[in-house]
């Protein structure tokens, strides 16, 4: 399967979702950014490369110690209960993440402190008066023609700015104007897709200012060694989660120790709210402080209900925990990397939701396995002769021998709903295959010869289809294998194009299916909608 090797240029791939914010409990926004994370780490696995996934949770700041006071507890108590149900919900969604980093872990301080002093002695950071509308709830600083109407935020609606004037250290971003310029230029596909590009170099064209990188009257933090009444500003804190937990166990504590095998990453994935800190400040940190800077940031679009965008004043909030208690992780996974194209704004709607599932899982791909196997139990005692010879212009052999090349450049390119588009389009063909060969006519006439080639192009083509969907819906793959009576789990990373087990199975009719398989079960049981109340 040369697409796959010949996609791979690396060996290892490393990439983050954001460090969500602990102001509150996990929604489907950070859901379906850490969905989207696991599938692309689970095919980089399965294409043969070594897979670091590092998320985790951000903790400092104004925001996070106010909402610790209004709840009446102490900040480090919040923080660990918040941040303890995004790993539960990680859980759920069977997110196979290698590092979950906390900007509250004992490392991090001495890390944050260490790349400050390299951008200190840089001459990049001064102090001076800091006036303006900042919003506690992104922790930024607003330009007056950004707020609307009302002096609220134009993200946090229901938010006023708050008028702030105060001293401040100041990153020197303005100084890296045009080497930014000159770094997007020299590197197109940084910033992806097409569109957040374009909205990062409108925004850099319009001019750079210095921003803030410290707090005072705030104890929520990680003071400046230079000057302690002075708190790190959350962002300057927060991008340095990326680096602390690289660091292995045990490992002095240094920049250079947790840069040495990982860094720099090869996909930072984000929401397309916090684009500017990652593709901006982030990369202008990194050049002051002398270190390497990431292959790429992908920012996608915002999710909405029904067409509306989710807020709780407006009583419309997806919970993704309530939304895993009625369907399983394959499913919620399968919709959203499925039913949404990655890097535009989607929408959720539990009906189109339910239909989708059903057509493609329940439908299409789950009937085509259980009444090819019947068939096969049926017709051929539950097995196919050695040596079965598929011919060249078999319509469903033309479209599975391209599939993984196609599959490839869709994952390659984080194209998830055009993978399993393209998978789709297969199952959709043999489904019509069956129906137009006809093999129980075959069977009554006697011809066991092409009942056989029937069967064995329907089912070869299922087992590619479920190979390929395995960093989609893992655990539906594993039952679609198991039933064709392999003992795989796509669960367990070991499964690669590299391993004993998998390596020719990325080439359609491979495989040999000379054995006595499983009985017909569901893989995914037709769904209905879920009480609206």
């Amino acid at each position: 399967m040369n697409s796959v090797n010949n996609s791979i240029t690396k060996d290892t791939f490393a990439l983050t979702t954001p460090l969500y914010y602990v102001n509150g409990l996990p929604h489907i926004g950070s859901a379906y950014t850490t969905m989207a994370a696991d599938a692309i780490a689970r095919w980089q696995r399965l294409a043969g490369r070594e897979v670091l996934l590092l998320t985790g949770t951000d903790e400092h700041g104004q925001k996070i110690q106010r909402t610790a006071e209004e709840n009446g507890v102490e900040p480090q108590a919040h923080c660990d209960r918040i941040s303890a149900t995004f790993r539960e919900l990680w859980e759920k969604l069977n997110i196979q993440y290698d590092h979950f980093s906390r900007t509250t872990a004992p490392n991090h301080e001495k890390i944050v402190q260490e790349f400050l002093g390299r951008v200190w002695e840089k001459g990049d950071i001064y102090l001076d008066q800091q006036q303006g509308w900042y919003c506690v709830a992104c922790e930024e600083f607003k330009e007056e023609r950004e707020l609307l109407e009302d002096g609220c935020c134009p993200i946090h609606t229901n938010r006023k700015a708050e008028w702030r004037d105060e001293q401040n250290y100041f990153f020197r971003l303005s100084a890296y104007q045009e080497k930014l310029e000159k770094f997007y230029a020299e590197n197109p596909d940084f910033i992806q897709p097409v569109s957040r590009r374009n909205e990062v170099l409108n925004f850099v064209k319009g001019g750079l200012q210095d921003f803030s990188i410290s707090r005072v009257n705030l104890d929520w933090g990680i003071p400046i060694p230079e000057n302690p009444e002075h708190t790190i500003y959350v962002w300057f804190d927060a991008l340095l989660g990326y680096i602390t937990p690289l660091l292995e166990e045990g490992e002095e504590v240094t920049l250079a120790n947790a840069l040495k095998k990982w860094y720099p990453y090869s996909l930072h994935l984000i929401g397309k709210d916090i684009l500017r800190f990652h593709a901006i400040y982030w990369v202008a940190m990194l050049m002051s402080a002398d270190l390497p800077l990431p292959k790429q940031v992908f920012g996608h679009g915002f999710l909405t209900k029904d067409g509306q965008k989710m807020g709780k004043s407006l009583g419309n909030t997806l919970d993704p925990v309530e939304l895993l208690e009625k369907y399983d992780s394959d499913a919620v996974r399968y919709y959203f990397l499925k039913a949404i194209e990655f890097g535009k704004d989607g929408d959720f709607n539990e009906t189109r939701f339910v239909n989708t599932l059903n057509a493609d899982l329940a439908n299409d791909l789950g009937n085509l396995l259980n009444r090819s196997l019947g068939m096969l139990k049926k017709y051929c005692k539950g097995s196919l002769d050695d040596g079965l010879i598929i011919s060249e212009d078999n319509p469903i052999k033309k479209i599975g021998e391209t599939l993984c090349d196609r599959t490839s450049t869709a994952y390659n390119k984080y194209q998830f709903h055009q993978a399993c588009e393209e998978i789709m389009e297969l199952v959709r063909a043999c489904n019509k295959y069956i129906d137009e060969s006809a093999p129980w006519a075959l069977h009554k006439q006697g011809e066991s010869q092409k009942v056989q080639e029937i069967l064995y192009t329907v089912l070869e083509s299922v087992r590619l289809s479920g190979l390929l969907l395995a960093p989609i819906i893992p655990n539906i793959s594993s039952k679609i294998y198991q039933q064709l009576g392999f003992n795989y789990d796509f669960n367990n990373k070991n499964l690669t194009i590299n391993s004993e087990e998998l390596k020719d199975h990325f080439n359609w009719g491979t495989l040999s299916l000379n054995k006595d398989l499983n009985r017909a079960v569901p893989i995914f049981a037709k769904l209905e909608l879920g009480d609206p109340h």
